[in-house]
């Protein structure tokens, strides 16, 4: 019998023996019906105590086992929160008006990344979302500004979402990478830079991005991130799966190709 399990049983005992039920107590593992602490005198409880204070002392695996159990439940729990969360959200991570995309805007798979420009491992990552659209044709790339990492990363959202406004669907990627690829702190200010190099009407620029369209964007992925429980960037999200963090090319192709062939992260 596995030590926890042990522990039960031994602290189901006592109880129903000091309670003045020995019979009951040999003849079942648990209770039919359970004893409240009340029933039980202060002696009877500090006995109790005592056989699982040196139950433990004798046996310190049980308390690995106790708390590995503990974080198996609550990682599952989570895990059937944010698959609901994440089945409620599809169609706002999907096909919102305040998505950016990239790659194959009609393509059979949709790859869903939430970023930071100041995330070292967003930058990471990006050559693997480059060599994904160059070699997947059919991959559509939905990008989701979640400025999680100061006041400067939320800057260059602002500006990056009203660059938006001004560019065709081709260039929208391109001003991404390059100020993706900015060297140092990614800010308000560098971001116009971008969009100076990339020939845009930065006194536009700088309304849109205090408009309402670029505050219901930010607000929108915000609310989506809290949602599915992110903790932060990047974050990939494919069919019905969350993938945290920058995990390399080859993950992302394979949970594609699984999307594809049968409509879920794992066939």
């Amino acid at each position: 019998m596995p030590p926890f399990r042990s522990l039960l049983s031994a602290t189901i005992l006592a109880g129903s023996i000091l309670a003045g039920t020995p019979g009951a107590a040999v003849a079942q593992t648990t209770p039919s019906q359970p004893v409240p602490a009340a029933a039980f005198t202060d002696a009877q409880r500090q006995a109790i105590e005592g056989i699982i204070k040196d139950y433990l002392v004798k046996n310190p695996e049980v308390l690995q086992e106790a708390i590995a159990e503990g974080e198996r439940r609550q990682q599952e729990t989570q895990k059937l929160a944010q698959s609901a969360a994440l089945k409620e959200s599809r169609e706002a991570l999907v096909n919102s008006p305040h998505g950016v995309v990239a790659g194959n805007p009609t393509g059979d798979v949709t790859l869903v990344e939430f970023f930071d420009y100041n995330c070292g491992y967003c930058r990471k990552a990006l050559s693997d979302i480059q060599a994904l659209i160059k070699g997947d044709p059919k991959l559509r790339v939905v990008l989701k500004d979640f400025p999680v990492l100061g006041a400067e990363s939320l800057e260059a959202s602002k500006i990056a979402l009203a660059a938006k406004q001004q560019l065709k669907s081709d260039k929208i990627f391109e001003f991404h990478t390059k100020l993706l690829e900015s060297k140092g702190r990614v800010n308000g200010e560098r971001a116009v830079a971008v969009a100076k190099e990339m020939g845009l009407d930065v006194t536009r620029l700088m309304k849109d991005a205090q408009g309402p369209e670029v505050k219901a964007a930010l607000s929108e992925n915000v609310g989506l991130g809290d949602k599915l429980g992110l903790s932060g960037t990047p974050a990939f999200i494919i069919g019905d799966e969350i993938i945290p963090g920058a995990v390399g090319l080859e993950p992302i192709r394979k949970t594609i190709s699984d999307v594809r062939q049968c409509g879920h992260a794992s066939c």
